[in-house]
């Protein structure tokens, strides 16, 4: 590849070699099916299995808490790879989140406890940030954790929480002081799901699918020793960990190899594409070049533990506007049939249909038509969820232009 070392190039054919040798036609299906930034969740879990055999699961965490330690470039590569090879991606809220602030902000017995069940995949996560009355506006959280000896108990709800119906461990904010500043008197806990008190309720989305939840705590335990950082400063870690939710996305490399998909898609139609969608496909891919560039930088300062500053932010508006962008030039691609779209069947101990049934139907030989709709409606929270952007684009006026 231009512009890479031997030792990139070498790495870059491993990663291949790899691909090829474990990369099921079932995971390659389950990639391909995916309608949003999730994949199906017995897909992802068997993928995460098959990395952590090979010690590839937590590309970013240190060799020493079972991490492969890899370079900024090393992890791009990867991502790049894994990507046009269709691999489907392992859910980030365990190792791409709740892992680094554990490493960051854990006691040695939080690390070595959770560390090694988080890559093996015995403990499977979900973040409690929102609640109905605190979205991007997290700090005004009302969940309670009222102290009583070594425990705490804790009332109140999360919302849009993500794979809350699998997961058996949440890492959640919650409010343990009425402080002069809201983002005082919050802590992070780490709850186990499986305490009583714990209950579930599905969030159905436009796109017919169970993805979304709201969870709701009622009296429910949870030790001290569950406390990650100290009591009442919870939201320096919440700080750290959206750092790595919203810097450390692959959105460019995804974004290369979703484009390349549609190119190919369309060159193998019968109909050629207009020459004004071209146009908006080539201006896309060097949008795609320049977040490329800026994710490269982020990566390195992450990798390395330099200050981020707004960087995070920056890289949220981009990667998640641009998401939303393809999509919408995917739908154009597509054609009138891909908008006669119906929700498929989502239903609590059912199954979950992830393809638009009726549409597929009619799809039968260009599959990527009945996804399209799907990734559209999905991508519309890109610019909600970690923070909507319009409450990014004031975390840069406030800090790069003092407004």
């Amino acid at each position: 590849m231009n512009g890479e070392s031997t030792q990139d190039e070498a790495f870059r054919e491993e990663v291949r070699a790899f691909l090829r040798a474990e990369l099921t036609p079932e995971l390659k299906k389950a990639g391909a099916r995916m309608t949003s930034v999730y994949a199906d969740h017995d897909a992802s879990m068997e993928w995460q299995r098959i990395l952590h055999a090979k010690g590839w699961a937590a590309p970013a965490w240190p060799v020493e808490y079972g991490g492969a330690g890899w370079s900024a470039r090393q992890r791009h590569i990867y991502e790049s790879e894994r990507v046009k090879a269709g691999a489907p991606p392992v859910s980030p809220m365990g190792i791409k989140m709740a892992g680094p602030a554990i490493i960051g902000f854990g006691t040695e017995e939080q690390k070595s406890f959770f560390l090694p069940r988080m890559l093996s995949g015995e403990h499977f996560w979900c973040q409690g940030y929102s609640e109905p009355q605190a979205g991007s506006d997290l700090a005004a959280l009302q969940m309670s954790a009222r102290r009583d000896g070594d425990d705490f108990i804790c009332n109140g709800s999360k919302i849009w929480t993500t794979h809350a119906s699998e997961a058996n461990w949440m890492f959640c904010l919650v409010r343990t002081t009425r402080a002069e500043r809201k983002q005082q008197g919050i802590t992070f806990l780490l709850i186990d799901m499986e305490t009583p008190g714990v209950e579930v309720q599905p969030i159905t989305m436009s796109s017919g699918e169970w993805i979304q939840n709201q969870v709701f705590f009622d009296n429910v335990r949870v030790p001290m020793a569950n406390v990650l950082g100290e009591v009442d400063r919870g939201w320096t870690v919440a700080k750290y960990l959206l750092d790595f939710e919203r810097g450390s996305s692959a959105y460019a490399p995804t974004l290369k190899a979703a484009l390349d998909r549609l190119r190919g898609n369309l060159a193998q139609a019968s109909a050629r594409p207009s020459p004004a969608l071209g146009y908006r496909l080539d201006e896309f891919a060097v949008q795609i070049e320049v977040l490329d560039a800026l994710e490269m930088e982020i990566l390195g300062k992450l990798a390395s533990g330099a200050p981020t500053g707004t960087d995070a932010s920056m890289m949220k508006i981009l990667g998640t506007e641009l998401e939303q962008r393809f999509t919408e030039l995917q739908l154009e691609a597509a054609g009138p049939i891909s908008r006669a779209w119906q929700p498929g069947v989502s239903a609590p101990g059912g199954e979950v249909l992830t393809y638009p049934v009726p549409i597929a139907d009619y799809c039968s030989d260009a599959p990527w038509k009945a996804v399209a709709p799907l990734r559209y409606l999905n991508e519309r929270a890109g610019t909600i969820y970690a923070g909507t952007n319009e409450i990014q684009r004031n975390i840069i006026a406030k800090a790069e232009f003092g407004l």
